[in-house]
This record gives C-alpha cells, structure tokens and sequence, in this order.
C-alpha cells in the first residue's frame, strides 16, 4: 500500500511537473532532490523553442516571444534573436540577457528580414524588412542541447596598435574550447555572425581550411550583433576590442552521461546562380575606391586581354541569346588556391570558390567588389536566377525528405533518418539563412524558402532570418554538393542569392539489453 502512494505520488508529481512553464519549472528543480530528479527526467532529450512576433512595440514583441517559447519545461543552453532593423539592438539584446541571465550564450543580430511561427496566430511567415511593416519584428529561439556544451567565441580586433582582426586565434580559440569539453578539437557544429563592414571571406576560408570535414558551420556573414559569451574565458573588454564576428560554437561534452543520446547537425542549401559563359583568368588586379577591385582578363588558353567594357557587353550578349527575361545581378565565382597556416602551423593548401558582385567596367578595366583577388586566378560569369533557386529548393526538399524517412540511399549514408542498427532520429530543430534578395517577390509566392524544411517536419520549431551574405559549410551526400560546382572549382561557404538549412536531429541511446 505504501508503495502504491509513493507510485501514485511520483506520478502526479511528474505530471504537475511537466505541465510547468520553463521559468516556474526551473524553480521547482530547486525545492528539493526529489523533485530535482523528476525535473531532470523532462530534460535527457534536447529541445528547440521559438517564436516571432511582429508587435511594434519592443517590450512587447518580447514579451510575446518569451511566454512562448517559455510556456513549457527547458533549460536553456543558447538564446539567439534575430530582429528587424529598426528595433534597437542594444535595448533589445539587454531585454532578451536580463531575461534568461549570464550564465548562458546569448546572441542578438539585426537582420534584412525574419522566419518564425507567429506567437499568437501558430501561422509560419517569412517577413521581410519593408515601410509596410516598419521594420520592426523578432524572432527568439532558446535551446538546450545535453550531450553538447555551447560557448560564443567572439573575433576580435584591437582598437590601438595593429588594428587587424586577429583570425588565427579565433580559429585556435573555437579549437582549445572544443579540446577543453570533449577531448578533440572537431566541433559539431557553429553557427556564426558577422560584422557588415568586415569582408567575411578571408575568415571563412580559414575555418574551412583548419576545421574537420564533420564540422558543420552556418550563419549571417554581414549582419549587426550583440553578444554575451556566458564564459569569462572567451569575455573582453569593448573598450579595447572590436568584434567583427561571433561563433556560437557547439562541441561534445566528454562528460555527458550514458543515458544522453547524440545531437547531430546536418547542413544543405538552396543555390540561387547560374554559371555561364566562358571560363577567364585575372590578368591584373588593381584595388582601389574603398575596396573594390579593377580586373583585366583573358580566356583561358589565349594571351589576348579583353577590354573590360567590351568583356561585359560580351556577357549581356550571352545572356540575351540565352533569353534571360529578368534583369539578373551579375557575379563572378573565383577560384582561388591558398596556402593556409594557422600561427606557425602551415595547413595544407587548399581551393575555394569565392563570389564578387560585378559593378561595371571601362576599356581597361572591369570592376568587382570586394578585395582578395589574385593575377592568375581563373573565374566564370554566374548571375541569379529564380527558375535555378526554384529547381534548387525542390532538391532541398527531396534531401530533407530523405532524412524524416529514413532512406537509406547510398548517398545519404550521413543523412538517414534510421541509425543504422540503432533508434531513428528525431529532428528537433532548424535554422534557416537566406539571402535578402529572394522571398515572395522573387519567387512568385510566399514561403518558398521555408516549404523544404515545414513541409517535411510541419511541428518541428524553426527559426530564420535573411541576410546579404549566407555562411554554410554542406554536409557530406547533401543536395547542395550533388548540384554544385565540379571539384576543381573549390568549395564555396559564403554564398548569394541562397538559402542555408540547419537541421538539429537527435539519435537516442541504444536500449539497453
């Protein structure tokens, strides 16, 4: 009988528990240790929450989102928040940290536009940064991810003395902290921001150089951030340093318990260009007028140098006898082979694929924007087009398709839903990047970006935002790698015109026989 009451009590105490908003629920793991255990039975599985609001009023968008995503049981590891730009960042990212504390990760960055479930309607929108709407808007997500331990690790810069942004012990910062929580220097995965008016390129070219195949690494290359590390290791004075990028960085935690499954991060993207054209080599490179580059060129075989007003006429003819009926953005992919050394480690020498917006030319010259070209590297025209994005989102969706069945197709070894001989994953989560220059006006229709990832996992908590230069870094067997560029050309992590997915999937233990 004396058990019966203690089964009966138990029960009803897990079921008053779990009933708990996440802020009463964290007191009630504090009143003792029975009721800590039963707290901590809710919390051996990881969990996304998030929610938009588009009030226009700051304090209460917030409000909205916070009795969101805190109306059930979490103990967040992250917060991040992606705002419209006439919201006041420093006011918003102060409300968002008194909210949650400083024990935690906590990143705020103004963005050309944001995706979220609205707060009050449960309806998926993607808002974009219009007089309609002011601008105003906000999306919260707030994690918690056992298994994996998560710092921000901050790019910083001095403010007297050498003003040069100090990459290489950024890269070996995000490596120690990996080595201190899990015993390795591969991070699962990173989702990063960058400063607008810090080119993104050289600094992204370096991770993926000096990072392991397995680490996933998405993000807003050009945005407007706030941040609170939540680790007086990785903390600095704003009065010294500037911080041109933040990683939000997640790392296996070696001490995790035996009963903790493994999160698993999966990254794909929707492509947005076109190449066209013949391939042509940077004879002379010229960098002037704050940042852009003057490029004379050739075709690759002959020594002629191509005028740069009549190499642009050349590409508008290609592109009109290919009845391109659109006004296209014109690009140029640039592939570029680097020797690569982080401090005194030389890497191996590596090749990616870099993109440069064309903005004109004269006889002598075209112009790009952007720095980091070299006499003698090779490059192809692309320019957007909506029928390839299209085409592209329609791949991402059979992709993510193939991760909720569990396929298990030879080319998605490391994308199946089903562990092999093991429990199915769970997808908990997603992030979306998107380039600010799709979206309903471009597409023709609304939420075509979102539709590969609601479609596939309709109840599953998203978040997103769009930007003007996209970080990711594919995923082995992805749609994005069998579209992409032959190998020769290098890989490419900070994109235009596309849209960068992160899928967060959990594989619980194995059962215990």
């Amino acid at each position: 009988m004396a058990n019966h009451r203690m089964m009966s009590s138990s029960w009803w105490t897990q079921n008053i528990l779990g009933r708990l908003p996440a802020l009463t629920f964290a007191s009630a793991a504090c009143v003792n240790k029975s009721w800590n255990r039963v707290c901590s039975r809710f919390l051996t599985r990881p969990k996304l929450a998030s929610a938009l609001s588009l009030n226009p009023s700051l304090h209460e968008a917030v409000k909205e989102v916070f009795d969101k995503v805190l109306s059930e049981p979490i103990r967040p590891q992250f917060a991040i928040a992606f705002i419209g730009v006439q919201f006041n960042l420093k006011e918003t990212h102060r409300l968002i940290t008194e909210k949650l504390g400083g024990e935690i990760p906590i990143i705020t960055n103004a963005a050309s536009g944001i995706i979220g479930v609205d707060a009050k309607t449960n309806v998926l929108r993607e808002e974009y940064n219009t007089v309609s709407n002011l601008n105003r808007g906000i999306v919260l997500v707030v994690g918690f991810v056992p298994g994996l331990k998560v710092a921000a690790v901050p790019l910083i810069r001095p403010k007297k003395g050498n003003q040069m942004a100090m990459v290489d012990k950024f890269v070996i910062d995000i490596m120690n902290y990996t080595a201190s929580v899990s015993g390795c220097t591969s991070a699962t995965g990173i989702i990063m921001f960058g400063d607008q008016t810090i080119d993104m390129k050289p600094v992204i070219a370096k991770m993926d150089h000096a990072m392991p195949e397995e680490t996933t690494i998405v993000g807003d290359a050009s945005g407007s951030f706030l941040f609170r590390s939540g680790d007086s290791s990785h903390s600095y004075s704003g009065d010294l340093y500037f911080f041109d990028a933040v990683a939000l960085v997640f790392a296996r935690d070696k001490e995790k318990s035996h009963g903790v499954g493994e999160t698993q991060f999966y990254v794909t993207l929707s492509t947005g260009v076109i190449p066209f054209g013949p391939q042509l080599t940077a004879v002379s490179v010229r960098v002037k007028d704050q940042g852009c580059s003057w490029l004379s060129a050739s075709m690759e075989g002959y020594h002629e140098i191509l005028g740069g007003q009549d190499l642009l006429d050349s590409i508008n003819e290609v592109m009109d006898q290919d009845e391109i009926d659109e006004s296209p953005d014109l690009y140029i992919g640039v592939t570029q082979h680097r020797e690569c050394s982080i401090g005194s480690v030389q890497l191996r020498s590596a090749t990616s694929l870099a993109f440069y917006e064309v903005l004109g030319g004269d006889n002598q010259y075209f112009v790009v924007d952007g720095v980091g070209i070299k006499p003698g590297d090779s490059f192809l025209f692309y320019h957007s087009d909506s029928e390839t994005a299209s085409a592209s989102c329609a791949n991402v969706f059979e992709d993510l398709e193939v991760l909720k069945t569990g396929s298990k197709d030879k080319d998605h070894r490391d994308v199946i839903g089903v562990a092999d001989n093991g429990p199915k994953k769970e997808v908990f989560g997603g992030f979306i990047f998107s380039c600010h220059l799709r979206g309903e006006s471009y597409f023709g229709r609304p939420n075509v970006d979102s539709d590969p990832f609601s479609l596939n996992f309709p109840n599953v908590p998203l978040a997103g935002l769009f930007c003007t230069e996209e970080i990711g870094r594919d995923s082995p067997g992805s749609s994005a790698q069998k579209e992409g560029q032959e190998p020769s050309f290098g890989r490419c992590c900070l994109h235009i015109y596309s849209t960068v997915y992160l899928v967060m999937s959990y594989v619980p233990p194995p059962l215990e026989l």
